[in-house]
């Protein structure tokens, strides 16, 4: 079923690859909680959805399209949901589920023709980049500030906070240790960081276990959109076709971006296609549909599958054996509870992903200012707007008319001149 011998591998290395993965990986069941809390979502009921998603995307990954790579809830994409969606429109964060399903329908129906394919190709690879590293930068913002490292400041807007506070020392403490753990190369130094400062908020008294470690798995909403119709309908009513766009662009450039630089990584690759592609592609769409029915944003294809590539991984057993892991992590919601309830645990894994992100602009090209300058605006605007879909549309809307400007016009995508005009439409007229 998963071709073990002709891709040179076997079942004993690919569930060691399954098991870096996760690792790496599993920081998501924390993070993903305390970021939706901020919208109100119960976290039992993010905490089983996330679990929900991540299993069906990497299911189907391993399952239909055999590859190495994990699907869950992704970064940025939860941000956005909390601050931007639910936060700056002031609509409840049930109807912004109603969003993210209606734009994992609209994606499941994507990834089954060849337009999200050309949608990719015409998008140039300096406004990826850009995206990638904007998203970055305002996660470690986030994390800087939940730790109160960073301060709102009255006339500079933001400032450094109080260094000597029990959540900054923490927090700098285990931004430390697992610094050295990823520069010694320590597989699952991110979820290994996390344990580590979590024992020591233990011993220090800022973490307790009052309700034990471990419970049955719950979803106290339950099925938070159950009717297709009724999605459609809040979407309407609340005029949140803005939103349902920026999710299905942001999740369509990060998601394929991941998967072939994971299958390249692996030599999956044939020349510049990616065989199994629409089932491939498939796997994050339907997961996203399916978690927003449960209480969680959008999914995404992980980067951190790379360390199980890198850890011999070729095929979808490794997805399976990560797959079984998240399954297993269920019941372990009230050990998880307690730690998501200081932020100082998770955001060292907040400030080092968006750092790993940002290595997006060693791509750009910053000696042609009408292609640094559409990345550039995007990086800074993401993390200062607290908005990535205001990020993006910045950057879409000047990387056209800079093109035009210099009289290359015909290098740019026709699909990208019509998303130039949708995203000015959403920044004059829509909520945003």
């Amino acid at each position: 079923m998963f071709k073990l011998k002709e891709n040179k591998t076997n079942v004993k290395t690919e569930m060691i690859a399954g098991i870096t993965t996760f690792f790496t990986m599993v920081y998501i069941i924390v993070v993903n909680p305390v970021i939706l809390a901020d919208a109100g979502v119960p976290f039992e009921q993010v905490f089983s959805a996330t679990i929900i998603s991540a299993v069906v995307g990497t299911l189907w990954m391993g399952l239909f399209a055999n590859y190495p790579i994990a699907i869950a809830p992704g970064m940025g994409l939860n941000a956005y949901f909390a601050y931007t969606v639910v936060g700056t429109n002031n609509i409840s964060y049930e109807t912004a589920f109603a969003a993210v399903f209606i734009a994992g329908i609209i994606f499941v129906i994507l990834s089954l023709t060849p337009f999200r394919e050309k949608l990719i190709e015409a998008i140039p690879e300096t406004l990826k980049h850009g995206i990638t590293a904007g998203i970055g930068l305002f996660i470690a913002f986030i994390g800087l500030r939940l730790t109160g490292i960073i301060t709102s400041h009255p006339s500079n807007l933001v400032g450094l906070g109080d260094l000597h506070s029990p959540s900054a020392l923490l927090a700098l403490t285990g931004l430390a240790v697992t610094l050295i753990l990823m520069v010694l190369k320590f597989n699952g130094a991110l979820f290994t960081g996390m344990v580590i400062t979590g024992f020591i908020a233990f011993l220090t008294g800022q973490l307790s276990f009052e309700q034990g470690f471990v419970s049955l798995p719950s979803l106290p909403d339950g099925l938070i959109v159950a009717n297709p119709i009724a999605a459609l309908g809040e979407v309407i009513s609340h005029s949140l076709y803005a939103v349902v766009f920026s999710f299905i662009l942001v999740t369509i450039f990060d998601t394929t971006g991941t998967m072939i630089g994971v299958a390249h990584q692996a030599g999956l690759m044939k020349g510049n296609t990616m065989p199994r592609a629409k089932q491939a592609l498939l796997s994050d769409s339907i997961a996203t549909a399916v978690g927003s029915m449960f209480g969680t944003s959008p999914t995404t294809a992980y980067i951190e599958s790379s360390s199980g590539v890198a850890a011999g991984g070729r095929t979808g057993l490794t997805s399976l054996t990560v797959a079984v892991l998240f399954i297993l992590a269920a019941f372990f919601s009230p050990l998880v509870g307690a730690v998501s309830g200081l932020s100082a645990i998770t955001a060292p894994a907040l400030i080092i992903v968006g750092s790993l992100m940002m290595g997006s602009i060693a791509h750009v090209r910053w000696d042609e200012l009408d292609e640094a300058f559409p990345a550039f605006l995007i990086i800074l605007s993401m993390p200062l707007t607290s908005s990535i879909a205001t990020g993006i549309a910045l950057g879409f809307i000047s990387y056209p008319l800079l093109k035009v400007v210099k009289g290359k016009w015909r290098e740019v995508h026709p699909l990208l001149y019509i998303f130039a005009v949708l995203f000015f439409y959403q920044l004059a007229f829509l909520p945003h």
